[in-house]
């Protein structure tokens, strides 16, 4: 008898399936808003870093009311303007800097023909239709960070002091967070004195400046923002949150992560820092979007439940006559040396997974792009 009879897998499920992904990580390699400062800034790669991790710990630690995970991308605005940030340059530069993970066309082309597929991502607007004109995702199906630098005025005494608060910020050392962190007191104190720091800049200082309308009036698509982008999904569809698969792979995917999941929904962190392991319920390894489009197909056939099997049979006697059969026939020609790592999460391999899930997704993206939330 063949290992493939002895496999017991789940039957067919009726209700309607919906793709959502995140898209930076997913689908792209980039971090948009770290190339554009580190374009833009000098010494911006350093000082994106910082502010990032200052994000994590005001959405992770402090929870400050009203913030969310990738409000990054409303901080760092004073300063790209002050350093000749516009409409034009930002869309002119992001549509020349796109970098698709592997496969990303392909999986974008296969989802959307069996199910209705959605990107939701913190990522400014520019960026996001250079990237739908580059895949032919369609821009309706979108939800992202809308942008206008050039209806804000920055003059000539605000734009210097930005940018003498822009070099200070480059020459912090960035925050370290600890993996047991709790609240900013687990910090060490230099860091702890950095955070203080921070928020004098970006809580005192930078909203009495006429540029701090932007910290006001643009509001990045995370966090929280990204859980009622997936359920507004849901009700423009007439669907629910258990027939919703959601990707991502950063903090700012945490909401969406937890709700999807928790209400019977996959949760799938592809190439996940800790932030999104810590909520999904599958965890995926690969420099290759095709094991996506593997659990989509499960997931479009046999619902979540179909899913999380195959994540834990992962391996192709469990695809055979299970999932889309080109998609099969892709994989034993892409990975003929070994199927990239695919594991439901639990408590005993959570941490374990958290850990190689961060160093690889490192070497996928890049060192700089990889080590932030």
């Amino acid at each position: 008898m063949s290992t493939q009879v002895l496999l017991r897998r789940p039957g067919e499920a009726g209700a309607r399936r919906v793709f959502v992904s995140d898209c930076e990580g997913p689908i792209s390699k980039n971090d948009n808003a770290f190339e554009l400062s580190a374009h833009y800034i000098p010494g911006g790669d350093r000082f994106f870093a910082v502010v990032s991790r200052y994000d994590d710990v005001l959405a992770d630690l402090v929870k400050r009311p009203g913030y969310k995970a990738g409000d990054t991308l409303r901080l760092i605005l004073p300063f790209l303007k002050a350093y000749g940030a516009t409409n034009e340059g930002i869309r002119e530069y992001s549509s020349r800097r796109i970098l698709l993970v592997p496969g990303a066309r392909e999986t974008l082309r296969f989802v959307r023909a069996n199910m209705p597929s959605f990107i939701v991502s913190t990522s400014y607007k520019p960026y996001i239709r250079a990237l739908c004109d580059l895949t032919g995702f369609p821009r309706a199906n979108v939800y992202c960070t809308q942008l206008d630098l050039d209806r804000y005025e920055v003059g000539e005494d605000e734009r210097n002091r930005l940018r003498k608060l822009a070099e200070e910020i480059a020459a912090m050392s960035v925050i370290e967070i600890p993996e047991a962190a709790r609240s900013v007191g687990d910090l060490s104190e230099g860091d702890r004195r950095t955070v203080e720091r921070l928020d004098e800049v970006f809580w005192g200082e930078v909203p009495r400046m006429e540029s701090g309308r932007m910290l006001e009036e643009v509001n990045p698509v995370g966090g929280f923002e990204k859980a009622y982008a997936v359920r507004d999904i849901v009700e423009r569809l007439g669907g629910r949150l258990e027939g919703v698969m959601y990707v991502g792979d950063s903090i700012t995917d945490v909401s969406p992560l937890r709700l999807v999941r928790e209400n019977g929904g996959l949760a799938v962190s592809f190439n996940g820092n800790r932030y999104a392991v810590r909520e999904a319920e599958v965890a995926v390894l690969s420099d290759h979007t095709l094991a996506t489009s593997i659990l989509a197909s499960a997931f479009h056939r046999h619902g979540r439940e179909g899913a999380t099997w195959l994540a834990g049979e992962w391996g192709y006697p469990a695809m055979e006559g299970y999932v889309d059969p080109g998609l099969v026939e892709t994989a034993r020609r892409r990975w003929a040396a070994g199927l990239p790592r695919v594991e439901v999460i639990d408590d005993q391999n959570r941490e374990r997974l958290s850990r190689e899930s961060s160093a690889f997704r490192k070497t996928v993206r890049g060192e700089a792009v990889g080590r932030l939330g």
